[in-house]
């Protein structure tokens, strides 16, 4: 696909062979990447750690991301591995089933402030950390959804979360391009992920989507990995501050 050769990067967010992340993961291998991945915690790592084998990723590392010494410990393992760092994706969104299957009104300070957290806030931390290891330029990629941009019914709290991480995703574009490093949230359609099952009846978004979509298909998580691939490499070395929509062109039709 594209010529990643050479590149080092961090893949965040991968749960299991389904995972939005993992079809990143396997499109940046085949492309010639080499990868750090990181799991949750224990209860994840027997799912995560064979698909990082399959990926020959030499990092493999523990990273919730509500703890601050792990993400500074991930960073830390990179720069000693291999002193620099070429893309990073973030593909993680977390938020209370009580305050998401709720009215957006009605949801908790503490659970709006622990989704955002997780969901935006740790974007910008990783940025952060990444920029020194950037020397020669690279990209960042993060997640985002349609209901950042539209009410979704069901989506909840999550709209505002995520149109929060496309709002500083721009900002992060603006103030790291001088620096060569590139920003991007890419917005798939939905897809049957772990993450997914977590919205009331997303079988029903699902369902809308292949019947409203101009292309009147889902797309699949090798589809959204070829994105994040192209994003990735020197072809897309001019584009920065955007959301992509990859999703059978469902976001125009309203």
């Amino acid at each position: 696909m594209f010529n990643l050769n050479g590149k080092k990067g961090l893949v965040v967010g991968i749960a299991n062979n389904k995972s939005i992340a993992y079809g990143c993961a396997k499109a940046f291998n085949i492309c010639g990447a080499e990868l750090a991945v990181t799991y949750l915690n224990e209860k994840a790592e027997p799912h995560v750690r064979p698909l990082a084998e399959l990926l020959a990723a030499p990092l493999v590392l523990p990273l919730d991301v509500e703890q601050d010494d792990q993400l500074a410990a991930v960073f830390a393992a990179i720069e000693q591995k291999w002193g620099k760092l070429d893309f990073l994706l973030h593909s993680i969104a977390f938020a209370p089933k009580e305050d998401l299957h709720g009215r957006v009104v009605d949801c908790s300070r503490q659970g709006f402030l622990r989704a955002i957290d997780i969901s935006c806030h740790s974007f910008i931390r990783m940025a952060k950390l990444a920029e020194p290891l950037m020397k020669d330029g690279g990209s960042l990629l993060t997640m985002s959804y349609l209901g950042a941009d539209e009410v979704v019914d069901n989506y909840g709290m999550m709209g505002p979360v995520k149109a929060a991480l496309q709002a500083s995703t721009r900002y992060l574009a603006t103030e790291l391009g001088p620096k060569g490093i590139r920003v991007h949230a890419i917005s798939p359609g939905p897809l049957a992920t772990r993450a997914a099952s977590g919205i009331a009846h997303f079988d029903d978004l699902m369902k809308d989507a292949v019947e409203r979509a101009p292309l009147h298909r889902l797309v699949s998580i090798d589809d959204v990995g070829a994105l994040a691939a192209y994003l990735c490499s020197d072809v897309a070395k001019t584009l920065t501050g955007g959301t992509i929509y990859i999703d059978g062109g469902y976001n125009i039709v309203g």
